[in-house]
């Protein structure tokens, strides 16, 4: 279809190729077409930029033939647009002359987007604020659903936003919604460096809003590699641990040699405090400082590192043996963590 309406034009601008592109929005419409749909398939029809700017709706959507929908969308320098009630205005953008069928599409673009903002299946504000934020939050909607929502929030499609996935984090301040067992909250504020007891975190990157079910998941992903020693994992800081999530099945982890071996280090009396010392070793680098951390004497902690070093086979307090055994750790805590839906 990309282009369609440039060979129509070329062939005859004739009431036969008018009516085909009228039954090309008719179609649309009668479908029930999402306003994504709308823009794509009209710059596709069209062979050049188009979009659809409603300010007054929180919509402001564009696209270029074959490609995305993106925001913002309001009209180039240019650009042939139509005005509709209410603020809305749509636009095509050829570069150079119009060509014979322009006008017409144009008309049948601004019909139905008309008609489709009528028909929107878009959240209204009683259905408030934990709704909304699910719906930013769906990697299922369309950027103009999104687009709604996030108006209907108060907030800018293009503000910079993160996503805190947790556990326990009910009291922190921002836009929220406890979907299954995990609360989402959307915060442009710096994330608080302690959490309430027993609360856990993971943090997505801070994207534009219009782009947050990324960080969503992205969120969630950092969450699955917290623990009781770390109970705040920042997406942006898992590095290549991030890309392992998504590679290894429970399975896999459980079946590593070094995952093992902490298995049967925890098994043992006293196993959990041993991998805690273990975990806050990684943490700062020595085990003086874990020992401070667990509120510990530092005497206790070389019996706990032998006893663990005896179990793994390597040593694990050196630069190499403890990225090794950080690494064992973070897998078994992704092992153990299930995955946030």
């Amino acid at each position: 279809m990309k282009g369609l309406l440039l060979r129509l034009s070329g062939l005859d601008a004739d009431a036969e190729n008018a009516v085909r592109v009228i039954g090309f929005f008719d179609r649309l419409i009668t479908g029930r077409a999402g306003l994504d749909a709308l823009v794509r398939s009209t710059a596709e029809l069209a062979g050049c930029p188009v979009g659809v700017h409603a300010p007054g709706q929180g919509l402001s959507l564009r696209a270029d033939a074959g490609g995305d929908v993106e925001t913002p969308g309001t009209a180039p320098a240019g650009a042939a647009t139509r005005a509709l009630e209410g603020g809305v205005e749509v636009w095509v953008a050829r570069a150079g002359a119009p060509i014979p069928l322009d006008d017409m599409l144009l008309e049948r673009f601004a019909i139905a987007t008309a008609v489709l903002l009528e028909h929107s299946g878009v959240p209204r504000p009683e259905l408030g604020d934990p709704a909304l934020v699910e719906l930013v939050l769906s990697g299922e909607v369309g950027t103009a659903e999104r687009a709604r929502a996030l108006h209907l929030l108060g907030i800018p499609p293009s503000a910079r936003l993160r996503v805190l996935a947790g556990t326990g984090v009910d009291g922190l301040a921002g836009r929220a919604a406890q979907l299954g067992g995990v609360r989402a909250v959307l915060t442009a504020e710096p994330v608080p460096a302690a959490l309430p007891d027993g609360a856990r975190a993971g943090v997505g990157p801070a994207l534009p809003a219009i782009d947050v079910a990324r960080s969503w998941a992205a969120a969630r992903t950092a969450l699955r590699f917290t623990s009781g020693a770390e109970p705040v994992v920042w997406w942006e800081r898992l590095g290549s641990l991030a890309a392992l999530a998504g590679k290894l099945g429970h399975a896999d982890v459980a079946e590593l040699p070094d995952v093992r071996a902490l298995d049967r280090l925890a098994a043992e009396p006293h196993g959990e405090d041993t991998l805690a010392a273990l975990d806050a070793l990684c943490a700062t680098g020595s085990a003086r400082k874990a020992a401070a951390v667990l509120h510990r004497h530092h005497s206790t902690m070389p019996a706990r590192l032998a006893r663990a070093e005896a179990v793994l086979g390597f040593e694990v307090d050196s630069p190499a043996g403890r990225f090794r055994l950080h690494l064992a750790l973070m897998l078994r805590r992704l092992r153990d963590n299930t995955r946030p839906e």
